[in-house]
């Protein structure tokens, strides 16, 4: 389900750009441009949320777009993604230095690029849903909007302390966060991990995040990105047992 999340996609390659745009469409609202002024003027023209940019381009590198964003007061709060080579990383850029929130390293599969980019897309539609929350300063929504996973890494990913609140046609789970890290979770009589891991399942429901939610409770074993790895891996074994495959997506290797 698209989000309300604005995407700025800049890539100098006709083809790289065409098939990142065609995969982010369904996530956001994807905007184009073939090179840094072209983006410049675009995100003067409407502020994207999210800036997705090769680093290497000709003219104004993906450096030097980011900067000259970053300077006005408009587009200062925009999340970077740079999509640069393991060299260019290393020697020239740093999440250190707040150039970018995150990269992706070239050449890089498709399906890797869209999953590091969708976190960066979820966490923004998580801190919108926030400013727009109700006067009780509790957040709203629908698992259609945004699946268990994706809220919990979401989470991790903000530093968020918070109560999670999960329902499905009358079960409850609740996950208490400190700082971005699953602290305690309980869904009927399971605790800790094996709450979570139950959760991961649900296809439908509702969730609220309360930002006022705390618990002195330390009922997990494993760190948040633990717990979704070992719980996507039980899901995935459970769909093995019951003769289900596990999804399988052509990919492709792009390079630019």
């Amino acid at each position: 389900m698209q989000s309300n999340v604005k995407v700025l996609l800049v890539e100098d390659n006709p083809m790289v750009l065409a098939m990142l745009r065609d995969a982010l469409s369904p996530l956001a609202k994807v905007t184009t441009a073939a090179d840094g002024a072209d983006a410049l003027l675009k995100a003067v023209d409407e502020a994207p949320d999210v800036l997705v940019s090769d680093y290497r381009m000709p003219g104004m590198d993906g450096r030097q777009l980011v900067e000259k964003l970053k300077s006005r007061s408009s587009t200062s709060g925009v999340a970077v993604i740079l999509l640069a080579t393991k060299s260019d990383i290393a020697d020239k850029l740093s999440l250190q230095d707040h150039t970018a929130d995150d990269f992706v390293e070239k050449p890089f599969f498709l399906k890797d690029a869209l999953q590091r980019i969708k976190r960066v897309i979820d966490k923004v539609a998580l801190e919108k849903m926030s400013k727009s929350s109700a006067s009780d300063g509790v957040v709203r929504g629908s698992l259609a909007q945004m699946n268990v996973i994706d809220l919990v890494q979401s989470l991790e990913m903000g530093r968020k302390s918070c109560l999670l609140t999960l329902t499905n046609d009358g079960d409850k789970c609740e996950m208490y966060f400190s700082e971005g890290q699953v602290q305690h979770a309980a869904y009927g009589p399971l605790t800790g991990d094996e709450a979570v891991f139950k959760v991961l399942r649900w296809a439908g429901g509702n969730f609220q995040i309360n930002f006022e939610g705390k618990t002195k409770q330390q009922s997990t074993t494993l760190n948040t990105q633990g717990l979704l790895m070992e719980g996507l891996r039980l899901l995935d074994e459970s769909r093995r047992d019951s003769g289900g495959q596990s999804e399988e997506e052509e990919d492709v290797l792009l390079d630019s």
